[in-house]
C-alpha cells in the first residue's frame, strides 16, 4: 500500500510498475484521503479514484484497490460508476474497499471534510448510510434494469448502470474497520473484511471471532469472508515486520497488505518480495513442528 501523500505521481507509479513485474506480489492499494494525515499538514496528496485509474491503465497484473474508500467522499451511485470505469480499465482487476469513513478522533482525518465542503455525521449515521451504500452499488452493478431505491440516507430514482464492471458478479468488496457496528455490515455485505494490524493480536482476533457470531445470526458461513490485516513495513528492521506478518497469518488474517512510507528505497517493491513476502509464503508451506 502506497499512500498518496508526501509524494508525487511518479513515486507511486515508480513503485506500482515494478510490483506488477513480481509475481510474489499480488496486489496493491492507495488509501482514500483529500488532506495529508502524516507529515506536513500542508503537502501534497492525489485523489485516490483519479490515481488508481492512471495506475490500472500502467500496470498489467496486479489486482488494485482503496484501502478503504470513505462512503462519505462520494454519493454512492456516482462510487459505483468510479469504480466500473477502474474496473474496465484495469481489464477486471479491481478490489472494492468501502468504510464509513475517518473517524472524529483522527483530527488530521476530521479537518478535511470541513476543508471541501462535506458533511459529517455521527458514527451511527455513517455506518448505516454504509449499509445502503453497499447495497445500492452491488445493485447497480448487477440490475438489467433501471429502479428506485427508497432509503434513509439514499434516494435513487429511475438508477442504472451501463456498462457492468467487466467481473462478474460484481468486483470483490472490501470493507474496513473495527467497530461492532461496521462488523455487522461486513457480515451481511463483505468479500473481505480488513482492520489495521500492528496492535495487540489478541485484540484483533476477538474482533474477528466477533464478526464470525455476525455471520452466524444470519446465517452466513464465516469462511466466505477473507481476513485482511494492513501492516506498516520497516525498512530498518524487517524481521520485525516478519514477525507481525507471522502473528496475523496465525491468527487468521491470510491477506496481508504492506504498508510502504516514503520516501519509497529504489528498489522497494524487491525488498519487499525478497525480505517479507517470499519468507511468509516459504514458512506457510513448511510442515507444523511435531508436538513434544
Amino acid at each position: 500500500m502506497t499512500a498518496p501523500m508526501q509524494v508525487d505521481y511518479q513515486d507511486v507509479l515508480r513503485v506500482w510498475r515494478q510490483a506488477d513485474a513480481i509475481e510474489e506480489i499480488e496486489h496493491a492499494w492507495l488509501f482514500d484521503h483529500l488532506m495529508p494525515i502524516g507529515g506536513p499538514a500542508d503537502g501534497p496528496i492525489l485523489e485516490g479514484w483519479t490515481l488508481l485509474s492512471a495506475l490500472a491503465a500502467q500496470t498489467t497484473r496486479l489486482r488494485l484497490g482503496l484501502l478503504v474508500t470513505s462512503n462519505r467522499f462520494r454519493p454512492p451511485a456516482v462510487l459505483a460508476k468510479i469504480a466500473t470505469t477502474v474496473d474496465v480499465v484495469s481489464g477486471g482487476r479491481l478490489d472494492f474497499g468501502i468504510g464509513a469513513g475517518s473517524r472524529p478522533s483522527v483530527p488530521m482525518a476530521r479537518r478535511e471534510y470541513d476543508a471541501h465542503g462535506l458533511p459529517y455525521h455521527d458514527a451511527a449515521h455513517a455506518v448505516a448510510a454504509l449499509a445502503e451504500a453497499c447495497t445500492v452499488i452491488r445493485r447497480l452493478w448487477t440490475a438489467d434494469r433501471p429502479f428506485d431505491f427508497h432509503g434513509a440516507h439514499v434516494r435513487l430514482t429511475g438508477a442504472f448502470a451501463n456498462p457492468k464492471p467487466v467481473q462478474r458478479p460484481h468486483p470483490p468488496i472490501m470493507i474496513g474497520g473495527r467497530a461492532s457496528a461496521t462488523l455487522r455490515v461486513v457480515a451481511e455485505h463483505a468479500d473481505l473484511w480488513n482492520i489495521p494490524g500492528g496492535g495487540d493480536i489478541d485484540d484483533l482476533a476477538a474482533r474477528s471471532a466477533l464478526l464470525d457470531r455476525y455471520c452466524a445470526d444470519i446465517g452466513r458461513d464465516p469462511a466466505t469472508i477473507t481476513r485482511s490485516i494492513h501492516l506498516p513495513v520497516s525498512y530498518e528492521r524487517p524481521g520485525d515486520t516478519r514477525d507481525k506478518i507471522a502473528e496475523a497469518v496465525g491468527a487468521g488474517f491470510t491477506h496481508v497488505i504492506l504498508g510502504l512510507s516514503a520516501p519509497y528505497p529504489a528498489d522497494v517493491a524487491r525488498r519487499v518480495a525478497d525480505e517479507l513476502v517470499i519468507p511468509a509464503m516459504e514458512r506457510s508451506t513448511q510442515p507444523a513442528s511435531p508436538a513434544r
